[in-house]
């Protein structure tokens, strides 16, 4: 094997070599700005900031479920569909986010019970910032409400507001 695909040793000759006059490494290592968020992750975030005040209602109650963001829905949809049931949140047609019971996998293990928040659905359907948290706070209490056997006003009074 060639020595010069190997990375150098601290305190080998070449690793002196490489830092020649006592300046430390090459270029700039870490951005002084903050790294850039994508749309996925800011999303991510407005989905956790607006489970927290549901779980820190119903905290013991909500141990059990899981919350998911996934990109679209995966379920069979029908475009003639106009009824959903009260485990599928949506707007229309279009299926917002799920509620998957407990159950068992395709190896035989048990699942824990997910909330499953469709990302392009809700982004498409927000102009900005303020319009997805609402959608997201109406899809949550919906699907939370369906996971308690209680009404979404009692999990979040103001979710259904404004949609």
């Amino acid at each position: 094997m060639n020595s010069t695909s190997r990375p150098p040793v601290q305190g080998s000759p070449r690793a002196l070599a490489r830092d020649t006059r006592g300046r430390g490494l090459r270029g700039v290592l870490m951005p002084r700005l903050p790294r850039y968020a994508t749309r996925a992750e800011k999303f991510d975030a407005a989905v956790l900031d607006t489970y927290a005040p549901v779980l820190d209602r119903f905290g013991e109650r909500l141990d059990a479920l899981d919350i998911a963001v996934d990109l679209v829905p995966r379920m069979r949809l029908d475009s003639a569909t106009s009824y959903w049931s009260d485990e599928v949140a949506a707007d229309g047609a279009v299926p917002l986010g799920r509620l998957v019971p407990a159950g068992v996998d395709e190896t035989g293990a048990p699942t824990r019970p997910r909330l499953i928040i469709f990302r392009r659905p809700v982004e498409v359907r927000s102009a900005d910032r303020l319009d997805t948290e609402q959608w997201l706070r109406f899809i949550i209490a919906r699907l939370v409400a369906t996971y308690l056997n209680i009404s979404p006003e009692m999990v979040d009074p103001g979710a259904a507001k404004d949609l």
